[in-house]
């Protein structure tokens, strides 16, 4: 099969290349899927860079992508949810770094895999999985609930735009940091846009006197804005920051999860929550995709399509 890959740890495209590798195989409750769509997401460049090797093993040469929406092309044995034929997605993170769904097929453990809603094309349902379950799992731990106020660091990026809307749809009163050209965008969303730039603090304290019952952080760098934003006896995560951890906040970190998925999954199909694919790419073309990302103003997603 073709698939992107890369022979060593780079902190640019230099050792990404795009070729023939060996088709994977599928083992007890696995399902081999055809990939029609695999979403970007930082993590994947920040991996080939060498960021996760003190957490997760490398195994080169590595194919890169942990996101996918494709085709149930064969089963595993003893694997009774699926059947060839079955349209799913997956957040697809293994134990090693090797294996990844910039590629024609991968093979994905059961338990990580969800139906791909009818609502969402194949390049949102691939953009859907890691950034869904990370800003599922961030509005969990922080516990908001109707009648809260939220501040959104990031709210227009993927997991951001994801949060906004999980949060409105909980009744939750939603602020998010994005550029000047992002503001509809957020508004559309449902949330309550703000400036990244300046005194952000003041800002939301200008809107909330008292100060917001909790802060997601998608962005990274803002711990300062995130605590001088917080109300009294507020909650605080991040997914950039491990340093919210000594201001009793919650550094979270997004688990495969299939049942979790499909939660999403219900919400894309009554209309409630809703995918922004800025741009899809090719397979060759990875390396262009990871540029994009770089650059920290995507709104919504990015996409490889086999």
């Amino acid at each position: 099969m073709r698939a992107a890959t890369y022979d060593a740890y780079a902190r640019d495209n230099a050792t990404l290349t795009c070729g023939e590798v060996p088709d994977p195989k599928v083992g007890p409750g696995q399902v081999l899927i055809e990939v029609r769509a695999a979403g970007v997401n930082p993590v994947d460049w920040k991996v080939m860079a060498g960021g996760l090797d003190g957490m997760m093993d490398a195994v080169f040469p590595v194919i890169p992508g942990w996101d996918v929406a494709g085709v149930v092309s064969a089963c595993g044995p003893d694997t009774p949810e699926f059947a060839p034929g079955d349209e799913v997605m997956a957040y697809a993170r293994k134990d090693s770094v090797h294996a990844g769904t910039f590629a024609q097929y991968v093979s994905v453990a059961a338990p990580a895999v969800a139906r791909r809603p009818v609502t969402l094309s194949w390049e949102e349902a691939g953009g859907l999985p890691l950034t869904g379950l990370t800003a599922l799992r961030t509005l969990d731990r922080l516990d908001v609930t109707a009648g809260d106020t939220l501040l959104v660091l990031g709210a227009s990026g993927g997991v951001g735009s994801i949060a906004l809307q999980l949060a409105r749809e909980r009744g939750v009163r939603v602020l998010g940091t994005a550029s000047p050209r992002n503001h509809d965008y957020v508004r559309h969303l449902g949330g309550e846009p703000l400036t990244y730039e300046g005194d952000v603090a003041a800002a939301v304290r200008d809107l909330v006197p008292g100060g917001v019952d909790a802060v997601a952080d998608f962005a990274g760098g803002q711990l300062q804005v995130a605590l001088a934003a917080l109300a009294p006896g507020g909650r605080l995560a991040s997914i950039a920051d491990p340093g919210v951890e000594r201001h009793g906040g919650h550094w979270v970190w997004v688990r495969p999860d299939g049942g979790k998925l499909d939660e999403l999954g219900a919400l894309a199909e009554r209309g409630v929550l809703t995918v922004t694919v800025s741009s899809a790419f090719p397979l060759e073309e990875v390396g262009a995709a990871f540029d994009a990302s770089r650059t920290g103003h995507t709104r919504g997603k990015l996409v490889i399509v086999p």
